[in-house]
Formats: C-alpha cells, structure tokens, sequence
C-alpha cells in the first residue's frame, strides 16, 4: 500500500506539480510513483551531489523493486585539459546503451550534466560487439575492431577500456561491466566465456553471450580520425602541428580533454533527450531546470577564459552544451512532474498536490549525559505513529540498541524499508547511510537518521565518508571554477 500514493501525469504532455515533500519524501514520492506507473523517470536534480543523494534514497524506499541509476557527469570543468575517469565513462556508456529501450526504472542526472551534447545513438549501436558461445572468432579481425573502438591493448587486464590477447585467450574489461572477461578459444571457436577477477586473474562464471561497449564516447577508428582531421581544419586556422588535439588525434591517440571536440567527430551531437524512450516522465526537482541560464553564464565565461589559446583552440559553448531556450524546447516534449519541498500556494496554476508531510524533527542524543537517550524516548513517546531509526552502520546500529535497552526499550531490526512499511511495529531500526529524515503526518510515520540523532558530528561522519569515496567529486564542489553550480553545505 502506497505511504504517498503521488499522482501521475498520464495524458501526453502532461503537467503535474507536486509540492510538501520534506527530507527524504521526494524519494519516496518518486519510488512510489515509478513502482506504480511503468515508464522510466528521469530526475533533474540541481546538483551532482543532489543526484547522487536522490539515487541513495529512492534504492532506500525501492530496494530490490526498481533499477535506479545516476546518469553520471563527467567530473571535469568545461575545456579542461583531462577526461573524467574510465569508470566515469563506462557508467555513462552503459546508460547510453540501456536508456532508450528501458520500459521502467530512474535515471538521476546533474542539470549540468543535462545540459552537455552526446554522441549520437547509432554511436553506441555501431561500435558494440557481441560474442556468443560456439561463433567462429577472426582474432585479428577481432583484435582490430577493439582497437577501433578504442580500447587499449595491454599485457594485463586490470581497468575498463583494457585487453589482452594471450595465444587462444582473450581479456577484456569492457565499459558497462563490472568484471572483465575471458574469451577461451579453440581454433577459431568461442569455446567459453567467463567474468574473471582482475586481481587475482581467477577465472569466475560462465557465461553464454556477452555484449561490448565501446571504450569511450568519441571514436578513433581510421574514418572517424579523418572526419576528425576535415572538420578541425576546417575549424581552426594555424599551425596545425602545434596543437596538441589535432596531433594527439591523427596518431590515433586520445588525449586528455577530447570531450570538448566531441562535435569535430560526428555530422550530428545528440543529448540526453535523445536516448529517452517516448513514455518517460521528467521530475524537474526543486527547480533544477531554472539554473540553466546561471550554468549557460558559466560556460561562457569559462570559454571567454580560455579561447586564446592558440595551441589548444576551443569550440564555442552553443557545439558543446544546449541553450536555454533549446532546454526549454527539448522538455517541452515530455511528462512532467515539477518537484518542490515547499507547499505550492492555492493560486497556482495548473494541477498541484501538497503532500502530508512536515520538516523532520531533531532530536539529539547526549552522550555525554547520565541518560543520553531522555529527549529520544519523549519524542517516541510523543509520536502518534510509527519510527524507523536509520543507523550508518552494524556498528552504529548496536550502539542505539545499547542505549535504548538500558531504557528497557528495544526496537525491532529491519533489513529493509519494505520490510519495515510492511509490519505493524511501532518502533524499528535499520542500517543505512543513503537516507535523510522523513515525518508523514498521514500515515503517521517518522525515519530519524544519525543527522537528527547526533547532529553535527554525523553529519561531518558522513562527508568523510563521502570524501573517501568519490574525492574527485568533492574536489570539484569545491572548487571557484564550477560550472554556475554553488557548493550545497547540508543542514
């Protein structure tokens, strides 16, 4: 039984506005919604973290029910000199080739992010292989079309974008996977296909057909760099020789950056819009789409920066990134539901639900107190409903349990949100770091998190955490140079 059961836009080009969702209660308003209705979901968010923090939580209300995943940004600043991490691109590569034929599931992605042109589909479609068990293998003609796709031959497999040919063997660690693969041949037949470790080069299970991505999202087969070659001359005057990118390109090399010549590829950009199967429904969240001009600013006096460079001369914003008004155009198109945490006044225009929820509450526990847990018993007494204690982990979870059974209370633990929803106790607690707070006043039901139990210090825990994880991300949030969008501090 839907907690929310949020309203849909089901005509075409439909108009939703859905407002009240504090904490996490636009996750849950999303996961409802993509559970109940089969079409994909693509969430705007204002922010990389943003899109990051929404995909945690709706796997936390979702989990096991419906594939959520980020559309990942690149992690570098428009122009700069150096490509985003190969598993950057795999990720992105892998939701290129599964996006336009998805029948259900979420896609978040950074307004950002939203904002860059892509390759085009048939991109994706041309430069993949697929392998079967029993098929007869050329392994030069093989050999050849990885090279063109552009993975590198290496003596041994450890990251995406990597193979090796080692007599009747064939490693690779193809974009889109999470284990590389090992193609055994006899004679010219597939023998078998395994996912194999690439620590310890063990082989792991068989496999019956697999499928690879191209190594990157610009190609560098022999007509792509003559393409290449045409258009940039006829791009950019100069002394070609001195320009790194035209060098680095017609060696077949890709250099750091090459990205942002994405368009000197191909007769035609794409953007994400493009890769959208026709039923899915956009969730613009808390006005995400309302900063592209501020970003389209940005990218402009980013380009006004460093368009001097002779040896490293730049295309102009408009090649590389959609407009405002082209945003505009392109999501015209679509289903929308326009997401906010605040009520919607009753003089708006067009169809509004301001959902029954409040501001999570604080309430701090004291360790340092002979009863630390004094104020989060006479909240629980307070309550006219249920509570699920989010703890950040095993450990941290035993530690509540400690506390609140000196007070001769003991809540029962939860391996799931689902599992939770679908009992009757009053007072649970599970192990999750991906969600915030949640206060439904109808159903009555709270998730105090280790933020509202602990405060500060959680929440420091949790960009620790977050900096060990992804430190590239981190970097670029804090960085002056990022493109128009501010460093959110939580609160």
């Amino acid at each position: 039984m839907p907690l929310l059961d949020p309203p849909l836009p089901l005509a075409e080009r439909g108009r939703l506005k859905w407002g009240k969702l504090y904490g996490a209660a636009a996750a849950l308003a999303i996961a409802e919604a993509a559970q109940a209705h089969d079409a994909p979901y693509l969430v705007i968010a204002p922010t990389a973290r943003d899109a990051e923090q929404l995909r945690e939580e709706i796997l936390f209300f979702a989990k096991g029910a419906l594939d959520v995943h980020v559309f990942p940004d690149l992690e570098t600043l428009p122009y700069d000199g150096f490509s985003g991490h190969p598993d950057i691109t795999s990720a992105r590569l892998s939701a290129l080739a599964t996006l336009p034929h998805a029948k259900r599931g979420i896609w978040t992605v950074a307004i950002d992010t939203l904002l860059q042109r892509l390759a085009p589909r048939s991109y994706t479609q041309s430069h993949s292989l697929s392998i079967h068990t029993g098929e007869a293998l050329d392994l030069e003609a093989f050999r050849a079309r990885l090279t063109a796709a552009g993975y590198a031959a290496v003596t041994q497999v450890v990251a995406h974008g990597e193979f090796a040919v080692r007599g009747s063997l064939i490693d690779v660690f193809p974009m889109g996977s999470e284990l590389p693969f090992r193609i055994d041949l006899f004679d010219r037949d597939v023998e078998s296909i395994r996912h194999f470790d690439p620590d310890t080069q063990r082989s792991l299970q068989k496999l019956d057909r697999i499928r690879l991505l191209p190594a990157r999202e610009t190609p560098l087969d022999p007509d792509s760099v003559r393409e290449f070659r045409r258009r940039y001359r006829l791009r950019f005057g100069g002394d070609l020789s001195e320009h790194v990118i035209y060098r680095d390109v017609s060696a077949g090399i890709a250099p750091g950056g090459i990205e942002y010549y994405l368009p000197l590829f191909f007769d035609l950009t794409s953007h994400l819009f493009d890769y959208l199967p026709p039923q899915t429904i956009l969730v613009d969240y808390n006005e995400a789409l309302a900063a592209a001009d501020t970003l389209w600013t940005s990218i402009a006096q980013r380009h006004e920066q460093l368009a001097h460079d002779r040896q490293r001369p730049i295309l102009d914003p408009a090649e590389l990134y959609l407009s405002p008004s082209e945003l505009i155009d392109r999501q015209e198109a679509w289903r929308k539901i326009e997401l906010r945490n605040f009520a919607w006044p009753p003089e708006t225009a067009g169809v509004f639900k301001n959902f029954p929820t409040s501001q999570p509450a604080d309430v701090r526990i004291d360790t340092r107190s002979e009863k630390p847990v004094d104020a989060l018993l006479a909240h629980l007494r307070s309550v006219h409903g249920r509570v699920l204690l989010a703890a950040e982990s095993g450990g941290r979870r035993e530690l509540l349990l400690d506390l609140l059974r000196a007070r001769n209370v003991t809540p029962r633990v939860f391996d799931s949100f689902a599992e939770f929803a679908a009992g009757d106790a009053d007072l649970g607690i599970t192990v999750t770091a991906a969600v915030s707070g949640l206060k439904l006043d109808h159903p009555p039901l709270q998730i105090l998190t280790e933020s509202q139990l602990f405060g500060e210090r959680a929440r420091q825990e949790r960009r620790r955490r977050r900096a060990d994880r992804d430190p590239a991300r981190i970097l670029k949030e804090l960085t002056d140079l990022r493109v128009g969008a501010p460093v959110v501090h939580e609160t």
